[in-house]
């Protein structure tokens, strides 16, 4: 089938997106691990696994569209702690929601209500679950203490 280009270089767009979100998982998780921080690692690691079953998602549609997917990631930006990680995560997931919500619209635009649906359940998945979840640590750190929160994670 013959996608629209427009439509195609969005989708490519975002697998860069998706990508660099699994690497930033994928760092963070492993530097968790590393501290000794096993319940964090688990949640981050999982989240490293659904980034990259986006980006799949997002690679196969761009191949039934007739397109090259496009695996250039975007940047990432790794925390040096477990609270920049975690401010560095939400980033990004902010950055993915945005993007995911133009693509939504302009896969509307052009008639493409296949990789709209997916968007939008990759929207759902991105504002239900990594962005909720991730606010709600940043939270309990405000309320219980860095030390704490670092301790609840062991």
């Amino acid at each position: 089938m013959r996608g629209n280009p427009e439509v195609i270089d969005y989708l490519n767009m975002l697998i860069g997106g998706e990508l660099a979100a699994r690497d930033q998982y994928l760092i963070h998780s492993r530097m968790y691990e590393d501290w000794g921080l096993g319940k964090i690692y688990e949640r981050i690691n999982h989240e490293m696994e659904e980034e990259a079953s986006h980006a799949d998602d997002i690679i196969r549609r761009v191949l039934f569209l007739g397109g090259t997917p496009d695996m250039g990631r975007d940047d990432i930006d790794v925390g040096t702690d477990v609270i920049s990680c975690l401010k560095a995560d939400l980033a990004l997931e902010y950055h993915v929601r945005e993007k995911l919500v133009q693509g939504i619209k302009l896969c509307e635009e052009h008639k493409d209500y296949v990789s709209r649906d997916m968007l939008r359940r990759q929207l759902s998945d991105t504002e239900e679950d990594h962005t909720y979840w991730l606010e709600k640590q940043i939270r309990l750190v405000e309320l219980i203490g860095e030390q704490n929160y670092i301790q609840s994670q062991m």
